[in-house]
């Protein structure tokens, strides 16, 4: 038993190391002004939310003055919800959206994790008009 035992720990030890790096979960920094984003499990999609940045550690109570919903500019621009994927195979998400506090625009996305501690996240207005950052795993 003791053997059984501890070859399912094992064999769950190696699953967890080599799926690891197909995860977004976790703290990521953006290329733009080394924002943080805590990226973690919403039901079956997963979630992106502010963790911080330089402008935020210097002035923390920011809102969401540029939403394009006037009943949304109050909100704290820190732990703001700004980013909902759904699964799409391994290592990539996609169908869901990202929404910038620095236009207030909320654009499709998309993220593949393209190798070790990075991502690749493609944001779009429309199919042919995207922008793509390579953001990399804090910590």
């Amino acid at each position: 038993m003791f053997l059984a035992a501890s070859f399912a720990l094992s064999v769950l030890l190696q699953a967890a190391s080599t799926s690891s790096p197909l995860t977004p979960i976790g703290v990521w920094k953006t290329p733009v002004d080394d924002g943080l984003i805590r990226i973690e499990r919403c039901g079956e999609a997963i979630c992106g939310h502010v963790a911080g940045s330089p402008r935020l550690q210097n002035q923390p109570n920011q809102t969401d003055v540029l939403n394009h919903d006037p009943a949304l500019r109050n909100r704290p621009i820190l732990g703001l919800l700004m980013l909902k994927l759904n699964p799409k195979g391994p290592g990539r998400w996609g169908d869901g959206w990202i929404y910038n506090p620095k236009d207030g625009g909320t654009y499709s996305a998309k993220i593949e994790i393209v190798g070790e501690g990075r991502l690749r996240l493609t944001g779009c207005i429309a199919p042919f008009l995207c922008q793509t950052q390579v953001w990399t795993r804090e910590g």
